[in-house]
Parts: structure tokens; C-alpha cells; sequence
């Protein structure tokens, strides 16, 4: 048992709060930012502007000269923890999520750019805290003071659950911003190539405490956490366009991406407040070496076999200066577009996300029993030359198990689906507009302290405008 706690709360303090509101793709890789993404998913196949991240090497069958699109998207998602018939409610949002494309397209050559929030991109709230902590906080109380009675033969009573409450908080945020570029050329008249690199800043923090008060102004026990973390990694971009007639195949692959921030520690803190679990033994405990103590009268360290290590024991990862690794996987991607007609088109497409390759805080990729597989599909439609319709859909198989399920940081196999409509204003200038969300299966988790089960819900609008010069 107290192996199994000392193992969760490794895993917690981790750096391992995964904040996701707007997001399509893996656990560190988002796939939607263009609004035709949201309203119809596979967007491998395409030549049009959102080509410039799904099918770079497809562009060179695009628009001849300039275009841009700016896109944006409102993303609402809820994260809930069920533990003994109380629902922990973890809301995860974030503002308007914003992305811009550029491509310039000249005879068999095409340059085309992209930036936005490449991985996560949101916050996460528990008002209540997380169960884990909550257990974990009053575990720590009852071996310290279980082994203080046992050290000063019950000198000193255990301090029990029934004597205090537990007022616990915890936040975060995550945003992976990238900027991508890519060149590509036409090889044959059916062939293409492209090349690029994407760089990517890492931008999160983790806030939150676990404070165990005795009635209303007495601390017995505390964890603070305050800590900024920023970071860079790159990515190495290519891929394959073949175009026939009304057939499009695509293939394009990133390389794993290395990112390793580093703390910017502004609070970290935990202690045991000895005056109220300890009173006449604690000057002989200290001479003896058995503990020792803060000036405010916190235990810092000491009677290590009995309390396991204490809180501080688990609170290394966070200290000001060290790294976590939170990388961006391996993607492939291969999709296969097909024009039935003039108006109609449809796509199918696949994603490899090699998650276990991509390393993590605390090495939990390991606990994954294989990397995500996505699969896509999508339809699109021209009612006539001013207004289109599409519509698709999403399955993300992540390979998850209970090891890698966290309070802190899960993520539950889902389906999506998608639909919207574009606008041809003007022979330029195209309006995009789409709805998505994604239908999750609820994970229950054997944990060491119960059972406990994950949800999530996910709802996206978005808008967007394309322009051609």
C-alpha cells in the first residue's frame, strides 16, 4: 500500500497536469486549426489552404500566387473524477483560439506557413481539488503521526481523519504555440514533395495547495505549489502528394519533438505543523536526530522509515531549475481524397501518434499499451457555386491503461463528429463555419485508495475566413 501511494504522488508532482480544451489529434498534438478541419476531420487530401499543416506537399495543386486564412475556435470541455459517489468537476477552457495560414504557390513550386497552438491549449480548474491528493495528504498525517506514537511508545495519539478537513485546489495551464514552414515542389505531374520544420514554445504553470486545517485558523498539514515552466523543441516536417485525375494520396510524417522545460519555482512548500501533533516528546525527538524542524515549527525531515519520506520527499520535480519532459510524438499521417463529381469530394485518413517513443514526466508513456490511432472521414459537398456543406468524423483509440491515468493528467478514447459550411463571398474570400464535438467513454480506474471514474465532454464552434490574392 504505501508503495502504491508513494508511486502516485511521484506521478502527480510530475509535472503531470495535461490541460486540453481545443484539441483534436494525441495526448501532445493538436490537429484542428483550420475551420475545415472541424467541419469535416480529414483534411489529409486537400490542396486548398489548410494544406499548409495536413498536406504541405499537396499545395503545389493549389491556388496560383497568394492566399491566407485566419480561423477561430471556441473550445468548452469538462474533466470530471468520480470517487466515492462525489464528482470532482474539472473545468477546462480556454479564450479564442486563433491560427494563421500563408502559402504562394508559383509554377511547380509552393512556400506555405502556419502558426498556432500545436499542442494542448487551455486551462484546467478543480475547485475541490483532486481525490488523489486529498487521500495522499491525509495518508502522510496518519503515518507520521502513527509513527510518532510508535517512536514515543503512544506518547503521542494519532491524529485521524474525523479531527480536520482537507481545503484543496488545483490549476493549470498548458499551450504548446508553433510556427511552421514548408517548401514544396511539383517532382512530376503527379508527384510532389515537401520539407519543413515547425518550432514549438512550451508555456504552462501548475498552481494549486492540499491544506489539512483543524477547525478554522489551525494548519496541521500543507503542500503549496506555484511553478512556471517554459520551453522550445523543433520539428523536422516531410511528405508526399500524389494527384491523378480525382485521386489525391498523401503521406506526411513529423519527427518526435524534444521539449524540456524548465521551473520557474515560485512556491513550493510543505510541512507538518509539530506544534499540534507534537507537544512534550518533540525536544527530545530533535536532539535525538530523529526530526528535524523549520522556525515556524514544521518538520522538514526526519523518522523517514515511519513517515515515508514526508511530503518534501515527492517535491523534487518541481524545485526551481529542474526539467520535465513533456515531447511531442512521432506522427504519421495518410489519407486517401477522391472527387466522385465536381461538387462532391470525400476523404479518408489515418494518424499514428507514437506516444510511447515520446517521453513524458516521470516516464508514463510506458504505461501506455500502444501509441494513438486515429481514424477519419469526411464528405464535402457543393450545393452551387456560393455555398458547401461538409460533414465527418473522428475515432481516437489512445492505448490507455490505469497506470498512465492520473488525476492530474487522462484522457478517455473517444468519437467525434463534425459538420459546417463554407461561404464564397466573392471569387476571393471564403467564410467558414463549423460545429464539432467529441463523445467520450467514461475510464474507470482501479486506484490504490478505490475505484474512480473519468469523463470528459468537448464542444467547439468555429470561424474562419480564406482570401486569395
Amino acid at each position: 500500500m504505501k508503495r502504491t501511494i508513494k508511486l502516485a504522488m511521484r506521478l502527480a508532482l510530475c509535472g503531470c497536469i495535461f490541460p486540453v480544451a481545443a484539441s483534436a489529434g494525441g495526448l501532445m498534438t493538436n490537429t484542428n486549426y483550420h475551420i475545415a478541419f472541424d467541419r469535416m476531420f480529414a483534411r489529409g487530401a486537400t490542396t486548398e489552404i489548410d494544406a499548409a499543416f495536413s498536406n504541405p506537399a499537396g499545395l503545389v495543386w493549389g491556388h496560383e500566387g497568394f492566399q491566407m486564412s485566419l480561423n477561430f475556435q471556441k473550445p468548452w470541455q469538462n474533466r470530471d473524477i468520480e470517487f466515492n459517489n462525489t464528482k470532482y468537476e474539472g473545468v477546462a477552457s480556454a479564450p479564442i483560439v486563433p491560427a494563421l495560414f500563408a502559402s504562394y504557390k508559383k509554377d511547380r513550386l509552393a512556400l506555405s506557413a502556419m502558426i498556432g497552438i500545436v499542442g494542448s491549449g487551455g486551462f484546467v480548474k478543480y475547485d475541490d481539488g483532486v481525490p488523489m491528493f486529498n487521500v495522499l495528504l491525509t495518508k502522510t498525517i496518519s503515518d507520521l503521526t502513527g509513527g510518532l506514537s510508535s517512536v514515543t511508545g503512544g506518547a503521542i495519539p494519532p491524529v485521524t481523519p474525523d479531527q480536520y478537513t482537507i481545503d484543496s485546489e488545483m490549476k493549470g495551464k498548458q499551450y504548446i504555440y508553433g510556427g511552421q514552414l514548408n517548401f514544396a515542389y511539383k517532382i512530376v505531374d503527379c508527384l510532389s514533395a515537401a520539407v519543413g520544420v515547425r518550432a514549438n514554445y512550451y508555456d504552462g504553470y501548475y498552481r494549486g495547495h492540499v491544506i489539512a486545517n483543524r477547525g478554522t485558523n489551525v494548519t496541521l498539514a500543507k503542500l503549496l505549489l506555484d511553478v512556471d515552466q517554459k520551453g522550445w523543441g523543433f520539428t523536422p516536417l516531410v511528405s508526399l502528394n500524389y494527384h491523378q485525375g480525382p485521386l489525391t494520396l498523401s503521406a506526411r510524417y513529423e519527427f518526435r519533438t524534444k521539449v524540456n522545460p524548465k521551473n520557474d519555482t515560485n512556491i513550493l512548500e510543505t510541512g507538518l505543523n509539530t506544534d499540534e501533533m507534537i507537544t512534550k516528546p518533540l525536544t527530545q525527538l530533535v536532539q535525538a536526530g530523529a526530526i528535524t524542524i523549520d522556525q515556524a515549527g514544521l518538520i522538514v525531515s526526519g523518522i523517514q522509515e515511519k513517515m515515508g519520506g514526508g511530503l518534501s520527499a515527492y517535491t523534487a520535480p518541481y524545485e526551481d531549475g529542474a526539467r520535465t519532459r513533456y515531447d511531442m510524438p512521432a506522427l504519421l499521417s495518410v489519407a486517401a481524397g477522391y472527387e466522385f463529381t465536381p461538387k462532391l469530394r470525400a476523404a479518408l485518413e489515418y494518424h499514428f501518434f507514437d506516444d510511447k517513443n515520446a517521453k513524458m514526466g516521470g516516464d508514463r508513456q510506458k504505461e501506455l499499451t500502444h501509441g494513438t490511432h486515429e481514424f477519419l472521414a469526411g464528405v464535402e459537398y457543393d450545393i452551387n457555386e456560393k455555398f458547401t456543406v461538409s460533414c465527418g468524423g473522428q475515432r481516437t483509440d489512445y492505448g490507455l491503461s490505469d497506470g498512465y491515468q492520473q488525476n492530474t493528467s487522462f484522457a478517455c478514447d473517444s468519437y467525434s463528429v463534425g459538420l459546417g459550411g463554407a461561404w464564397n463571398i466573392n471569387e476571393n474570400m471564403r467564410l467558414n463555419v463549423s460545429y464539432f464535438c467529441s463523445l467520450y467513454s467514461d475510464y474507470e480506474k482501479q486506484a490504490s485508495y478505490g475505484i474512480e471514474t473519468y469523463s470528459r465532454t468537448n464542444h467547439v464552434i468555429g470561424l474562419g475566413f480564406d482570401y486569395k490574392f
